[in-house]
């Protein structure tokens, strides 16, 4: 597909490539929509195989991104930025501002911050160059950890799923196998142990087990996970597990996890909803991070209103059931609708407003 006839399929407002010769820097900005605010989303560091590549995930991400803050309810558009490098080998402080240098061209249609091989350091040098960052580290007078919100939400989109599958939000006894044990992992299973719930963890990285054992978490090989007796299935690492293959192995009654792009297709949602499991969509689940950085859009960051506003991810979660419900759709599905709405309902006020 012609990359025009990409952009205009998914409903994209632009797509900038990037290339600095001294810095040695190649990029790719996708801004998906701007109806609701300017767009945001994290600058991705990653050694993609192809320019193709890369464009396909900046325009996937961006799209994303779009969702995630008409769900949350916040005045931003959807924006994601990806630059072809190895952040392990080939990332530099000329690297980074050139980059923040063409982010500042845009003049504000696009706010970047931190996503997979970038840092709070980097958010400070792209500051160097444009004012367009967010996401900042408190020292510089930013919000911070993103992941510490992240984390607080899912384990409140946990709640929600609770709620409606075993009539009470407690999950105390619950067990809970989560797929990945990052950061955002981390801080999701925090909240779960104060309320006594049971987990079980995999991951990749022995670092990431053995940051688990320390808290005394029982701890499987990655291909186990799916099979585990449990009763909520957190994908939080990759993306596309939740699959034709997967599906049938799961032995829960919640998928629920801080993982982007859970579903492998639309069908897969479809799948989970025929077999009686509630799915928290990712993008309701893991809004924690965009909430958190939007208080510092705003303003000065509060981060008890950062606090507060994700929090409000149980109701989100329960409005997506309420939906899914009431049409007899999947949770996945509704959850688009509820973005989709809030997105037409502010055009249509802008179209009426145009005609006035």
């Amino acid at each position: 597909m012609e990359i025009l006839e990409q952009m205009g399929a998914e409903g994209h407002e632009q797509v900038v490539m990037v290339s600095d010769a001294g810095s040695g820097l190649r990029a790719i900005i996708a801004i998906h929509d701007t109806t609701l605010g300017p767009a945001c989303g994290g600058t991705r560091i990653w050694p993609y195989h192809s320019e193709q590549e890369a464009l396909s995930d900046a325009m996937r991400l961006s799209r994303a991104m779009t969702y995630k803050s008409s769900a949350a309810d916040l005045p931003l558009g959807g924006g994601k930025g990806v630059i072809i490098a190895d952040s392990h080998k080939d990332k530099t402080e000329a690297l980074i501002r050139a980059y923040g240098r063409f982010v500042d061209t845009l003049g504000g249609r696009y706010l970047t911050t931190t996503d997979v091989g970038t840092t709070g350091r980097d958010l400070e040098a792209i500051k160097q160059e444009t004012d367009y960052v967010v996401g900042l580290p408190l020292t510089s007078g930013g919000s911070g950890d993103t992941s510490i919100m992240t984390g607080l939400g899912i384990y409140m989109g946990m709640k929600a799923c609770a709620k409606e599958v075993w009539g009470s939000d407690s999950l105390a006894g619950k067990k809970v196998a989560m797929q990945g044990f990052g950061k955002v992992a981390t801080y999701a299973a925090h909240h779960l142990m104060k309320e006594d719930a049971k987990i079980v963890v995999t991951d990749v990285y022995e670092g990431a087990l053995d940051r688990a054992r320390d808290l005394g978490l029982a701890v499987v090989k990655p291909d186990d996970i799916y099979s585990q007796d449990c009763d909520i299935f957190a994908p939080c690492a990759l993306g596309g597990v939740i699959s034709p293959e997967t599906i049938p192995q799961l032995t829960c009654k919640v998928v629920a996890g801080g993982a982007n792009n859970q579903l492998l297709s639309e069908s897969d949602g479809a799948s989970l909803h025929t077999r009686g499991i509630i799915y928290g969509p990712d993008y309701i689940l893991n809004s924690g991070g965009i909430i958190n950085v939007e208080s510092e859009v705003s303003g000065a960051y509060n981060a008890d209103r950062a606090r507060e506003k994700t929090e409000r991810i149980y109701e989100i979660m329960e409005r997506v059931i309420a939906v899914s419900k009431r049409d007899e759709i999947p949770t996945a599905k509704a959850a688009d609708h509820l973005a989709e709405s809030r997105l037409e309902a502010v055009r249509k006020i802008r179209r009426l407003y145009r005609s006035n």
